[in-house]
């Protein structure tokens, strides 16, 4: 796993590139405080996140969706559940369609991609991103903030498949085909199975999940929150 570097350095690029960006929901989330990466990841404050998109690419596809609920520490918090429809800006392929069953009929409802960073950047604000296969998600994020406001995004970011990653190559196992899929790992934790690619849902499965690998793995001692944190590419 990529170690981040320490929480001043991390914060001071932060704050570098805050004061580089335009007013705005961007540069607010920037300015803002982050949790202590050195912390106990059992008291540290998340958001656990999914998108549904047009496709995988972050530089030709568009994000439909954004799903999030809250997490203190392990504690989900289910009153804090929100979604997003985002408004495309070409028709939705067929291919995409079929597997989250967003029609261009119900995509014509939503909001602009504006309206649902600034409401998501609002409510990640000082929380850490958890996310499952979170490279999805964090190319998204970043070409939608390059996109609206000339920056990418800097989110710190805990990916329950790395975690599943580690672990099994820990243990020495073989990782079978489909067995880093979300469910699949939940049912290594005989954590039940919910209905997949709807943004919501699966940000509650991913918090679900993590609380059930940390459980597992930090017994009665802390496990700091820089040891289960991933975030790739040159923006560390």
């Amino acid at each position: 796993m990529i170690q981040p570097p320490g929480p001043r350095l991390f914060c001071w690029r932060r704050q570098r590139r805050a004061a580089r960006v335009p007013p705005g929901p961007l540069r607010d989330y920037l300015a803002g405080r982050i949790p202590d990466l050195s912390s106990d990841c059992r008291e540290t404050p998340f958001l656990a996140v999914d998108l549904e998109t047009t496709g995988l690419n972050p530089a030709e596809d568009q994000i439909l969706s954004i799903g999030w609920v809250a997490m203190d520490g392990l504690t989900i918090r289910l009153d804090t559940a929100g979604q997003c429809r985002v408004r495309p800006t070409r028709e939705i392929p067929e291919a995409s369609a079929v597997i989250h069953q967003i029609t261009d009929d119900q995509a014509a409802r939503g909001g602009s991609l504006g309206e649902a960073l600034e409401r998501f950047l609002e409510v990640l604000g000082g929380r850490v991103m958890l996310a499952h296969h979170a490279a999805v998600e964090l190319g998204f994020l970043d070409q939608a903030c390059q996109s609206e406001y000339g920056f990418a995004c800097m989110i710190p970011t805990v990916d329950t498949l790395r975690l599943a990653q580690d672990e099994m190559e820990r243990r020495q196992e073989t990782v079978r085909s489909g067995g880093l899929r979300l469910n699949a790992l939940r049912e290594r934790y005989n954590l039940p199975r919910y209905k997949g690619h709807d943004a919501l849902n699966d940000a509650l499965a991913a918090a679900e999940l993590f609380a059930a690998q940390v459980s597992h793995r930090a017994e009665d001692k802390p496990l700091p929150l820089h040891r289960v944190l991933h975030r790739p590419g040159p923006l560390w």
